[in-house]
């Protein structure tokens, strides 16, 4: 468990320089995985976003994921004019590692959709997302991840 959590903190501190002065946002994401969720704007379209955090599921798992991210901005258009924030429907892709040191890691790929509003101010954001996991390692299996969030923009 001690190298699971090793491996989390080295890749989000990996991910810092990359970071440079583009919009990051720091916060907690609750359900699976429940931890730190790091995301990180490279324009207003288009976002990495990372989390850390243990898994819910059966055993005692590390959870670590990294997704590519897409933001519409189509359901802005449907509400009225007096909406204050944002609301972008985002879709990606990206992978998911689970580390145990009583089970056999898991590698898989992620298809993350979700919800993302955004405060007027940009300091905040709420953001609702359900990623369904195809299983590459140890054997192919389909899996169901998601949460609830909230992040502090820098």
């Amino acid at each position: 468990m001690r190298r699971g959590v090793t491996i989390a903190v080295v890749l989000l501190l990996i991910a810092c320089p990359v970071v440079g002065t583009a919009k990051v946002g720091l916060g907690i994401v609750a359900g699976e995985p429940t931890g730190l969720s790091l995301k990180v704007w490279s324009n207003s379209r288009q976002a990495f976003d990372l989390a850390a955090g243990w898994s819910l599921g059966d055993g005692d798992w590390v959870y670590l994921h990294g997704d590519f991210l897409l933001h519409s901005y189509a359901l802005e258009d449907e509400i009225e004019e007096d909406f204050e924030g944002r609301l972008p429907f985002y879709y990606g892709i990206g992978a998911r590692v689970l580390l145990s040191e009583d089970h056999d890691s898991r590698f898989g790929v992620r298809i993350p959709l979700g919800l993302d509003y955004i405060f007027s101010d940009g300091r905040f954001d709420i953001f609702l997302e359900v990623a369904p996991v195809l299983d590459l390692v140890p054997e192919t299996d389909l899996d169901l991840a998601g949460g609830i969030g909230v992040r502090y923009y820098f």
